[in-house]
């Protein structure tokens, strides 16, 4: 559990860290330490494993887990410097359905070598390392993929009347959905008092998951 709870924390701390540095360092770059950094944490950790080094295989994990976070928050950014705003909120939608898919393909491929491993009589304590040296494989292709990303030509933009006329309708929409059924438009300012209470609703949760994480990791570490 408190593995886990220190895992769970490096993605959320991640989503933060990796997001702003990516303001520092380009969407690209970012993406390339991503698979880089991310390629040596999982070639290290069945010989971190083997070695009995607790420290450096849960930190290797940490880290990785962080560049999870990471790649969820920066993503939409490195959408936006490739493809503009207007449209990446559905171009996002296509990438993240992508990523679903990734997600349940990738397990499917660990528990299938876990169980072959097995059948050859592999030792329980070995049967992820093949599974380590694959993901590094996949994280290499995602490496190259993503060296050849190119900026989006001009000639695939909107043009300025496009772009205008696309901006219109948006409006045009926001304010029709601000209109109550009896045709008045509902822009009376929201109270401050309400906002506040909004991120006491959240924020209070989230403390009290935090604390829970941070008893949870250090008995971890007893």
């Amino acid at each position: 559990a408190g593995f886990t709870a220190l895992l769970s924390l490096f993605n959320i701390g991640g989503r933060f860290v990796w997001a702003s540095l990516s303001d520092k360092l380009g969407r690209k770059l970012t993406y390339v330490v991503f698979f880089v950094l991310g390629g040596l944490m999982y070639f290290s950790v069945p010989s971190s494993a083997a070695a009995g080094n607790i420290v450096l295989f849960v930190g290797a994990f940490c880290v990785i887990l962080s560049m999870y976070g990471g790649g969820f928050s920066t993503v939409p950014a490195y959408l936006a410097d490739l493809f503009g705003t207007q449209m990446v909120g559905a171009i996002h939608g296509r990438l993240l359905t992508a990523w679903a898919t990734a997600g349940i393909l990738g397990p499917v491929v660990v528990n299938y070598m876990r169980e072959y491993q097995l059948g050859l009589g592999l030792p329980r304590e070995q049967v992820y390392n093949q599974t380590m040296y694959i993901l590094v494989g996949m994280l290499v292709i995602g490496l190259v993929c993503n060296l050849l990303v190119k900026p989006v030509a001009d000639k695939h933009f909107m043009s300025a009347d496009e772009l205008a006329h696309e901006k219109r309708l948006a409006h045009e929409k926001a304010a029709a959905s601000e209109v109550g059924s009896s045709g008045v438009v509902n822009d009376h300012a929201v109270s401050p008092a309400l906002v506040a209470l909004a991120w006491v609703a959240v924020g209070l949760p989230l403390i009290w998951g935090i604390y829970r994480t941070l008893l949870s990791v250090a008995k971890f570490f007893h």
